[in-house]
């Protein structure tokens, strides 16, 4: 028998400084049995860096020509394609002629630098895609704050990210690898 994926609930208000947005969403997030709470609050922070009424998470873990989180127009287009991991370069590619903007969470310490180090030189060319790394560190205090019915109020400023529920407040850092149209 398969395992089923675990509901939960998200009530997240955020206000985001940088780019002037301030909303609530309610979210019903499905954890896969194969996703631990830290990716599932990643898919969170990703939420919450790049909300928008029309941002809707993917299908999921196991599936592969879609990602986990986009924005798609009216027409079909995808607008915003935002990726969780260490993909192949092919996979990169795909997504960044199939979207306007891609951007790439890496997530896993060591074995994202690995990653970043074979490929970056490779993505650089591509204009449309940015990539950032959370260090094992911030993935970790992400996880404190999983709970089945979770309120969390987000705050970005200058590029500091601070979550916070009634019990807790921490601050994700994130360092920038590549922004559409630069490398570094």
């Amino acid at each position: 028998m398969a395992l089923k994926a675990t509901i939960f609930k998200a009530r997240l208000q955020i206000a985001d400084m940088d780019r002037h947005y301030y909303g609530e969403h309610a979210l019903t997030l499905a954890r896969h049995p194969s996703e631990t709470d830290e990716r599932m609050m990643l898919r969170v922070l990703a939420f919450a860096r790049h909300a928008h009424e029309d941002l809707a998470f993917g299908r999921g873990v196991s599936t592969e020509d879609e990602p986990d989180l986009w924005i798609r127009s009216l027409t079909g287009e995808v607008e915003l394609w935002i990726q969780l991991g260490q993909p192949d370069e092919r996979e990169i590619r795909r997504a960044c002629g199939r979207a306007r903007q891609v951007v790439l969470y890496t997530y896993s310490g060591q074995g994202a630098s690995i990653w970043w180090e074979q490929l970056g030189r490779k993505l650089s060319s591509l204009g449309n895609l940015s990539v950032y790394d959370i260090p094992v560190e911030s993935m970790a205090v992400l996880g404190q704050l999983v709970a089945r019915g979770m309120e969390i109020n987000i705050s970005i400023q200058d590029g500091a990210i601070w979550l916070a529920n009634a019990e807790t407040a921490v601050e994700v850092g994130i360092e920038v690898r590549q922004e559409a149209g630069t490398s570094r």
